[in-house]
């Protein structure tokens, strides 16, 4: 019993409605260990969700959590920018999976192209970027709902690479899809960080200045949640429609937790 309400509080913090929760100091199963993860990264506790990947690969779960395992800890390495480097281990995440056609590999097979095409957008490799998503949503034709968190990631990293080539109009869209389908589900994370890419497909349209309150917002949201990474995230969007003093405490605040937590930023 008490392993089944671990399992349901990490789930709840990882995917769920409480992405802020204090996060369970152990966990039970592979999985359970995979979701503690998933539930620190969110927090912006990068060492201590490094090992906890570490102990799961010990764990040896089998392919598909080799591949969501690999998948996580180069979503760890992009939210700091070192894209090329992410790149090695969403590649891993791939290949491990082989052909496997399981609802569980594709469902890491799907976070595995959208973090590729991700690493290509923070390389400058859009074409190669929206290659990789015309296979994740060919991974995505059947409306299966046990993949709800493949098809917003797929609509976020569209809208990225969109917004990167220019396309406001295309960008704001898939941001906008993304919305729609976060506040479907039940995860919290995934309905702030839709908002927040919502709010900057805004700002890259003609009247930047009405990102600024869905950006506060946002910037509200992410503290009221603990999401650490999404606050930094937020607070240098919010700085860049509307500079202040207020907000550039947040950005440095926040980058300071990160660092405190494990987290290095590369220096551009």
């Amino acid at each position: 019993m008490l392993a089944t309400l671990t399992a349901d509080r990490l789930a709840d913090i990882a995917f769920g409605s409480a992405p802020g929760a204090p996060v369970p100091p152990a966990a039970d199963s592979p999985h359970d260990r995979w979701l503690r993860a998933v539930a620190l990264g969110g927090q912006g506790r990068y060492a201590a969700a490094r090992a906890e990947l570490a102990r799961l690969r010990s764990a040896g779960g089998g392919a598909v959590l080799d591949s969501l395992a690999a998948s996580t800890e180069a979503s760890l390495l992009r939210q700091l920018g070192w894209h090329r480097i992410a790149s090695g281990h969403d590649g891993r995440a791939l290949a491990v999976l082989g052909a496997a056609q399981t609802v569980a590999a594709r469902i890491a097979r799907c976070d595995a192209l959208t973090g590729l095409a991700a690493d290509a957008l923070g390389c400058g490799r859009l074409d190669l970027g929206f290659r990789l998503l015309e296979r994740c949503a060919d991974q995505l034709a059947e409306d299966d709902p046990a993949l709800w968190r493949q098809r917003i990631r797929l609509h976020w990293v569209t809208a990225e690479m969109s917004l990167a080539a220019g396309d406001s109009v295309r960008g704001r869209d898939d941001a906008a899809r993304a919305v729609e389908l976060a506040d479907a589900s039940p995860s919290v994370r995934h309905q702030v960080k839709s908002e927040l890419l919502l709010a900057a497909a805004t700002s890259a349209g003609p009247d930047p200045a009405a990102a600024a309150e869905p950006a506060r917002r946002v910037l509200a949201r992410c503290t009221e949640h603990n999401l650490i990474p999404l606050r930094w995230a937020a607070s240098m969007l919010l700085g860049g429609i509307e500079p202040g003093a207020a907000v550039e405490l947040v950005r440095l605040e926040s980058e300071a937790a990160i660092v405190a937590a494990g987290g290095r930023f590369r220096e551009w």
